[in-house]
């Protein structure tokens, strides 16, 4: 391990110019939530095609992995109407219609009814999360989602009433800060925020991840008595969601079973194709998603790195940062925090927890990303 590298942070008027500038420059997230059905007449096929249009399937979605995230869930044995969800984040719409088109093109995309589809941006939130004692940087920048590996996910869309924005913001602020002081108390619960106003139908996308889903009944339950529940207008449909890897959840369709058997455990290397040596020059950098996670490339004098794109801080975009070749370091944009590109490491700054490195490796002009995953 590298040792920290104590240096002198900017200016505090330095440090505002580097939030101010970050602000303008970061990006919202679109974020879509695809829910599927499967048509009855596909489970009627014989148990070849079912295989091969689940193989197809799969092999078309996975060439998305190079421009949104996405991330695979079963309803299978919760609701009746969705059977299958493809949560996708880009920061480019973009890609949410041709993964669409690909899908459709597909043999089993013929069969795969679209239940529910909504559309949504991420932004800062209008209220300060505020609780005394409590260490806030997680809540500080409200513009980018970085799923976890949480077993269960609960998505659901909701309205607020015209009373409620009729309301001074100090009085919103004020049953904010009971909204919030609840959720404090389900820490095993993880909320994900994200807007619609004017681009689809509701008002605010929630999905809550959780390894629980007593915590969550619990939570729900409770808010149901705060006061910003009376200006409520509607929050249903409520989406319980399995994760699952892609061949595990279009297997719980039916069909032949096609995913891998894999114990758990059991470690396997994960690689993805990224693009040709000559498309990523020194001093450049590009974004891939691999295995769920958003992983930042850099080019370093010839030299590649990888590591997770987010800062362990306050979940930044590490590619837009400041590289330093000499040191082999990267600034996050958003705040001062410098972390080393070969291992992760904090270096300098408010940052104190390491981010992930990845592999790399050249193969025949091409550059591969790719980590080890225990299942």
């Amino acid at each position: 391990m590298r040792p920290r590298i104590p240096t002198q942070p900017p200016r505090p008027e330095v440090q505002a110019k580097m939030q101010e500038r970050a602000q303008r420059l970061t990006k919202r997230q679109y974020v879509r939530f695809a829910f599927y059905k499967v048509d009855p007449l596909w489970r009627r096929l014989p148990a070849d095609e079912q295989a091969e249009q689940k193989q197809e399937l799969i092999d078309v979605i996975r060439t998305f992995n190079r421009r949104m995230l996405l991330r695979p869930y079963s309803l299978m044995g919760t609701r009746a109407d969705a059977e299958l969800l493809l949560w996708q984040i880009s920061e480019d719409p973009q890609p949410f219609r041709e993964l669409a088109s690909a899908i459709m093109r597909t043999r089993m995309g013929a069969y795969l009814n679209m239940a529910y589809s909504y559309f949504s941006q991420t932004k800062r939130s209008l209220y300060e999360i505020r609780t005394a004692g409590v260490d806030d940087e997680d809540e500080e920048e409200r513009l980018v989602l970085d799923p976890t590996e949480a077993k269960y996910l609960f998505v659901y869309p909701f309205i607020k009433t015209r009373e409620w924005y009729q309301l001074s913001q100090h009085a919103r602020q004020g049953m904010m800060d009971e909204h919030i002081e609840v959720g404090r108390k389900y820490p095993s619960v993880r909320l994900n925020t994200t807007y619609s106003f004017g681009i689809d139908d509701y008002e605010f996308i929630v999905a809550f991840e959780t390894d629980e889903p007593s915590d969550f009944l619990d939570l729900v339950q409770e808010l149901r008595e705060s006061t910003v529940s009376m200006y409520t207008l509607q929050d249903t449909p409520l989406f319980t969601c399995i994760n699952m890897r892609l061949d595990e959840a279009l297997d719980a369709l039916g069909g032949p079973p096609i995913a891998e058997a894999i114990v758990p455990g059991e470690e396997r290397e994960v690689w993805l194709e990224v693009c040709p040596l000559d498309e990523l020059g020194p001093g450049e950098t590009k974004t891939v998603f691999l295995e769920g996670k958003m992983v930042g490339l850099f080019n370093v004098n010839g030299v590649l790195f990888a590591l997770n794109n987010r800062c362990s801080h306050a979940r930044g975009p590490l590619s837009e940062g400041q590289v330093d070749a000499d040191e082999c370091s990267v600034t996050c944009p958003w705040h001062y925090g410098k972390f080393d590109l070969a291992t992760g490491q904090p270096l300098d700054g408010v940052v104190n927890k390491p981010v992930d490195t990845y592999r790399v490796e050249i193969r025949d002009g091409m550059i591969h990303v790719g980590t080890t995953v225990t299942y």
